[in-house]
């Protein structure tokens, strides 16, 4: 089978690379299935994480993981935190994403869950989930706001406004923009300067952060499966999905 996760090393740092140019990187179940297999098990000492090409992840194949609340019975998520989520979340290997291109969707919310951001100049980011209806999965609740503050966050949530790497910098979403054929030698450079250092050190430093400042992220992905569970069955949800596949305005009503 062919895989959508490509993974290389460079000493001991792990290159993780969606590698789905063909629909911007767009995540399937296998997809995500790869994604939290490579992080649960690698042995670096520090993850880049990035995508073929020129998107980031342009957030679920549509086809694939929302349409079932257009054309059958809608997904009835288990009430847990999404396991790709939970992986990424629980390691102790720092993660730094380089963001190639449009990160949208789960695409952003994989942006947030990575400790460093940086951002070539052609990057976008966008919480468009409540476009489709939906709500944003645990980073966008949970990491957001840390990062850009709650005023900021809310209205990137609430509007799904699509921000370029510039304004995402200037706000705190990113930590640094870079030349689009700098992203990957500058991702890696940082990512070797933390895998120079003693690794136990640095794996007390990520779960001294996790204790001082992150949520119950398993009692939050339950709110937030059990939260999508519901929106997929309604009128709104299926008109967000129709009227993307359909490139129009979509006409909500509330139900």
């Amino acid at each position: 089978m062919e895989r959508d996760v490509r993974y290389e090393t460079d000493g001991h740092v792990g290159i993780v690379t969606l590698d789905r140019p063909q629909v911007h990187n767009a995540l399937r179940r296998q997809t995500y299935d790869e994604l939290t297999e490579l992080v649960r098990t690698t042995e670096a000492r520090a993850l880049v994480v990035t995508g073929e090409g020129r998107s980031f992840c342009s957030g679920d194949d549509v086809r694939e993981l929302m349409s079932g609340g257009a054309d059958g019975e809608a997904p009835r998520p288990e009430p847990r935190i999404t396991p790709a989520a939970g992986a990424l979340l629980d390691t102790d290997v720092p993660v730094i994403a380089a963001v190639n291109g449009p990160a949208v969707g789960w695409g952003m919310e994989l942006a947030l869950l990575a400790d460093l951001r940086v951002a070539a100049r052609r990057a976008k980011f966008g919480e468009l989930f409540v476009k489709r209806g939906l709500c944003s999965d645990v980073a966008g609740i949970g990491r957001l706001a840390q990062l850009v503050g709650r005023e900021r966050a809310a209205e990137l949530l609430f509007t799904g406004e699509v921000i370029d790497a510039e304004r995402a910098e200037r706000i705190g979403l990113v930590g640094r923009v870079v030349d689009d054929d700098r992203l990957l030698p500058e991702a890696l450079e940082l990512a070797h300067r933390i895998a120079a250092n003693p690794p136990l050190a640095v794996a007390a430093l990520k779960r001294g952060l996790r204790r001082a400042l992150d949520p119950d992220w398993n009692d939050l992905g339950a709110w937030v499966s059990t939260t999508l569970g519901e929106l997929f069955t309604t009128e709104d949800h299926r008109e967000g999905v129709r009227s993307f596949l359909e490139k129009r305005e979509p006409r909500y009503v509330g139900r």
